[in-house]
């Protein structure tokens, strides 16, 4: 049969439940994609009409 547990003790389990749960949150919100290089290009404002040859306007 199972032993009843001091109020004390878990208390302690959640707390010690809700800190691990922070810092896990955490550390998943600082993990992110690689930062790119530096040398990106900027992002074109027009398209490039002379790459498709003018076949997508007509």
């Amino acid at each position: 049969m199972l032993e009843r547990t001091r109020t004390a003790e878990r208390y302690a389990r959640g707390f010690t439940a809700a800190v691990v749960a922070v810092a896990t949150l955490l550390l998943a919100a600082n993990v992110g994609p690689a930062r790119a290089g530096e040398n990106r290009p900027e992002p074109s404002l027009h398209s490039d009409v002379s790459a498709t040859g003018g076949a997508g306007l007509r």
